[in-house]
């Protein structure tokens, strides 16, 4: 996969106004800035001029879209079909005897790891109690990397790429999930209607940005002060980051957080007078969630139960083998679990260089070429089984199998041309690195300064640590009150053109 150094320039692309037209670019494929080449903020550097003649002054005209970076952005414009058409048939071809292979590797490397360490990494056998911490440390982070490895697996079986057989897929998906403790069938209807509104601000159910106005709430101020506020302190930013790496997971599962939160839309009226959060009625347990329908009632029931028998089995080795070992053995590395299953979610969905969008400017194709690959080495290829380095196919074709995804995912790039993402500069590190600073500058989203018909709803990310473009000067509409003086409305804001 191509390292991204691309200069900015190399982001462009054919925009259209509407639906995606049928004309596949034909340009080389190029992959997006590092966010470590980010500019430097500039004031008020995202009003552009609209394009469009003398004789259709008076009609909305659409203007140039730029990224948070500053670079120019424009719509893609190719289709599904497209997409499919250009992946070798046999890339959808799917194994369950090669997929139980994988299941088979990973469990053994879980029950190898565990053997040795409990047999050799023994007081009789290390007298240094510093020095067996350290290994068993090791262990917790190995254990961590391996049981990745398995959840992704399972992850296959929600998508059903793991075999061409239903009940294989959600029995094995379901059986490596509940030892993971998720939920499978209560995450595998959620995570579909995620793939199905990918980059959607009002339907998304992953890693919805949070809108000015929500994060200026966040943060004790109103949307129209985000602009003058000082940077945050980076103690603030580590302790938020740490918050979203250990508890993102369960929080996810217990609250929907990250999720859209418009859930009076449900179909079946499910939703009404529930929100995301503690106790609010929307959660991945609870069978008359919003996040569901009535018919998935027994699916949700049988996915606690998978949660339930894996609880008590772990309720019966705290009980024998003591709560310090149940915590090295298994929470520990549950805990690194959590962290890569955020860490990597996050970064395929969070970066500088990728919009989201409104309604009115969403489609499908728009939102899957609104992810990003990223690269992380032996441990993303071979532990992770690829799942980093080739999600905007994912997002394409779910079901095409991990082993075939980059021959696939190099199919498709021809297509994609300019609007196919990637940032592989520095590899791992460079993963890790994208994690910390996309954190500082991926805070909030709001579209373009000055923009007009289907772009005012195409949104960038903006941030209050000076890092890419400044976000939008806004300015408080007043009220006359009944004395005759004013009345700031601050629920009310515009953009200064």
């Amino acid at each position: 996969m191509a390292s991204a150094t691309a200069p900015a320039r190399s982001l462009r692309s054919k925009m259209v106004d509407g639906e995606p037209t049928s004309n596949a670019t034909s340009s080389t494929n190029s992959v997006s800035v590092s966010p470590f080449d980010s500019p430097t903020q500039s004031p008020s550097s995202t009003s552009l001029s609209s394009l469009g003649s003398a004789d259709d002054a008076d009609a909305p005209k659409p203007s140039k879209l730029v990224d948070t970076l500053g670079n120019e952005f424009e719509i893609p414009d190719y289709t599904i079909k497209q997409i499919r058409d250009a992946i070798p048939a046999h890339c959808f071809e799917r194994s369950g005897a090669r997929g139980l292979a994988y299941v088979a590797r990973d469990i053994a490397l879980l029950a190898t790891t565990f053997y040795l360490f409990n047999t050799f990494v023994t007081p009789a056998n290390i007298p240094s109690t510093p020095v067996r911490a350290a290994l068993w440390a090791g262990y917790t982070f190995v254990q961590g990397l391996f049981g990745t490895g398995l959840w992704v697996l399972a992850h296959e079986c929600g998508h059903q790429s793991f075999s061409p057989s239903k009940i294989l897929n959600d029995t094995v998906g379901w059986i490596c999930h509940s030892a993971l403790l998720v939920p499978y069938f209560s995450w595998k209807i959620s995570h579909g209607k995620h793939h199905k509104a990918t980059g959607h601000v009002e339907r998304d159910m992953v890693f919805v940005p949070k809108s000015r106005e929500r994060y200026a709430s966040g943060v004790g101020h109103l949307a129209h002060e985000l602009s003058e506020l000082m940077e945050e302190t980076p103690i603030m930013a580590i302790i938020s980051l740490l918050g979203q790496q250990l508890g993102g997971w369960p929080m996810y599962l217990l609250t929907n957080v990250t999720g859209h939160d418009f859930h009076e839309r449900q179909s079946e009226g499910r939703g009404k007078g529930k929100q995301n959060g503690f106790g609010k009625g929307v959660n991945h347990f609870n069978p008359n969630s919003p996040l569901y329908e009535s018919r998935d009632a027994k699916l949700i029931m049988l996915s606690d139960l998978g949660i339930a028998i894996t609880a008590s089995a772990l309720f019966l080795v705290g009980k024998t083998y003591g709560l310090a070992n149940l915590t090295v053995w298994y929470f520990l590395p549950y805990l690194w679990v959590n962290h890569w299953l955020v860490a990597i979610t996050y970064l395929q969905h969070t970066d500088p260089t990728l919009p989201h969008y409104e309604a009115q400017s969403w489609n499908y194709v728009r939102g899957a070429a609104a992810t990003i690959d990223r690269e992380f080495g032996f441990i993303g290829r071979s532990l992770f089984h690829g799942i980093i380095e080739t999600h905007v196919l994912h997002h394409y074709v779910s079901t095409i199998p991990f082993y075939n995804a980059d021959e696939a995912s190099e199919a498709i790039k021809p297509v994609m041309g300019k609007h196919y993402r990637a940032d592989t500069k520095g590899g791992a590190i460079g993963f890790l690195k994208s994690l910390w600073n996309n954190f500082r500058i991926c805070q909030w989203i709001e579209p373009l300064e000055g923009a007009q018909a289907e772009n005012k709803g195409v949104l960038f990310y903006r941030n209050r640590n000076g890092r890419g473009l400044a976000p939008a000067q806004l300015k408080v509409e007043k009220d006359i009150v009944g004395d005759g003086s004013s009345k700031a409305a601050l629920a009310t804001v515009a953009p200064v053109n």
